[in-house]
């Protein structure tokens, strides 16, 4: 097994954390956000789309968002999308601009918000952990000398801790943020 098969593991847990810090995004800390809405998803013209293809979000102010409808038929249909979202967002119609002022979070909001990102941090701990173990097993099944065996293994478990503390320190970013606002 060489570095360059390693690499292949890397290439997974970084997926890993790409998908965390895309959750991360996702969640509301009282900041606006683009990418807070990029999970909605707005029925029009018969058929199911992101949001990202019906209108464009825009961070005006670092408490409001602004969602410009490209065709002003879908105004309500977004409206009723954003809504619906369980953000806790309500968004105000003006035309084909839509306003989502971002409320201010609770402590009870804080504390669940910190639990659900807690909560993605360890799914991506878990996704880079059976990477490791991907790679654990392929070694041992390469059948290379028991000296290149553990070498390799130290290697994958190198890679490994890495992600988890970026992981780690990704989380605690997070939490500082809910905190913050």
């Amino acid at each position: 097994m060489t570095d360059m098969d390693l690499s292949e593991f890397d290439c997974k847990m970084q997926s890993s954390f790409d998908v965390l810090s895309k959750e991360f995004i996702g969640l509301r800390t009282g900041r606006a956000s683009a990418g807070l809405l990029d999970g909605i998803i707005v029925e029009v013209y018969g058929s199911k789309m992101p949001l990202s293809q019906v209108a464009s979000v825009s961070v005006p102010e670092p408490r409001l968002l602004t969602v410009q409808v490209w065709d002003a038929n879908n105004t309500k249909d977004v409206e009723k999308a954003i809504s619906n979202a369980g953000l806790g967002l309500n968004p105000q119609p003006a035309g084909s601009l839509i306003r989502v002022p971002i409320p201010g979070l609770t402590e009870e909001r804080r504390l669940e918000l910190a639990k659900i990102a807690s909560k993605y941090a360890e799914q991506a701990r878990i996704s880079v952990r059976n990477v490791r173990r991907e790679g654990m097993e392929s070694a041992k099944k390469s059948k290379m000398p028991e000296d290149d065996l553990r070498k390799t293994e130290e290697k994958i478990q190198k890679i490994t801790d890495d992600w988890i503390k970026k992981i780690d320190d990704s989380l605690a970013h997070k939490e500082q943020e809910i905190k913050q606002v």
